[in-house]
């Protein structure tokens, strides 16, 4: 039996999250027998479709059997979609909803599907975070992704349906990433309104963006660094090695499980190949919450308690 052959074009290369989708992606082809290349768009829809264009482009003979990615920007590339099945090459789209995929699947006698994380219910469950926390409400900065991402805009409905009606939201935007939530954050510390703000919590899309916004408010002075970390700090993703282990170690208060994809879509795409037998058009994952609502509810007390003696 031939040897398969995959791409996988991931987002970035420096997020939690996008590192783990690396790993898993590399640990199932190893397990699998599959040749993998990956590329890091570095947060660039361009240079993202460019990269998978030239793939795509290539001779005939190195074209690989399917190309799996998670979009960059705004759309899920349709174009690109298009040229892959017109090459007989497999496409996967992940943590995305697409409304190609009915078309293309028609079109082209390729495998072709999405499987994505359920972002509205992985805001829903942020939601019902900061109710179990914050039951009486105020205000809380809200670190979402890009404006391009979808995953960034269904979260954000999906946190809006479940929070409590008196918590109100301050919103900023990031990259994903640590390093750019820390510039954000930075930035509007710096403002004089924010000095006066007495935030109740900091919600992230993204446990990186959450510890970049706790990076930032590290570099406060004296009695103002600690009442800023002393906040519910709210992420998601909750790897084990990062999400998770923050959780143990203080440094937030919860965070959304998601199951990394990357991998479950290699063994899909190889299993389509091999049987003839076509995946359905998209498939969720389940979000979880990590810890459970019942232990956050029981934090309620003592964020009450730190709220009326003036330290929150």
């Amino acid at each position: 039996m031939k040897k398969l052959n995959f791409v996988l074009s991931l987002t970035n290369n420096d997020n939690d999250y996008q590192v783990e989708q690396a790993t898993a992606a590399e640990e199932t082809a190893q397990r699998l027998g599959v040749e993998l290349q990956i590329f890091s768009a570095d947060n660039d829809a361009i240079l993202q479709s460019q990269q998978l264009l030239k793939v795509i482009q290539s001779p005939t003979s190195t074209h690989p059997d399917g190309i799996i990615f998670e979009p960059a920007g705004g759309t899920a590339m349709p174009q690109v979609a298009r040229a892959a099945a017109a090459a007989g090459i497999g496409w996967v789209v992940l943590n995305r909803e697409v409304e190609y995929m009915a078309e293309l699947r028609k079109a082209h006698p390729i495998p072709a599907f999405a499987l994505t994380s359920n972002h509205e219910e992985i805001g829903r469950i942020q939601g019902r975070q900061l109710a179990a926390l914050l039951p009486d409400g105020g205000p809380i900065l809200y670190i979402q992704g890009p404006s391009e991402s979808l995953a960034a805009k269904q979260r954000t409905v999906g946190m809006y349906e479940t929070k409590p009606a008196a918590i109100d939201v301050k919103p900023m935007k990031a990259q994903w990433t640590e390093e750019s939530s820390y510039r954000m954050v930075s930035s509007w510390i710096r403002l004089s309104t924010s000095q006066q703000e007495r935030l109740v919590a900091v919600a992230a899309q993204d446990d990186s963006m959450a510890m970049g916004a706790r990076k930032a408010f590290q570099q406060l002075p004296g009695s103002t660094c600690d009442r800023w970390l002393k906040l519910p700090y709210l992420g998601c993703d909750g790897l084990p090695n990062s999400g998770q282990a923050w959780v143990r170690q203080g440094l937030l208060t919860a965070t959304i499980y998601i199951p990394p994809n990357a991998g479950t879509a290699m063994e899909m795409l190889a299993q389509a190949i091999q049987s003839g037998k076509m995946p359905p058009e998209q498939t969720l994952t389940t979000p979880v919450s990590h810890p459970d609502l019942e232990m956050l509810k029981s934090r309620r007390g003592e964020i009450a308690s730190a709220r009326s003696a003036g330290k929150l």
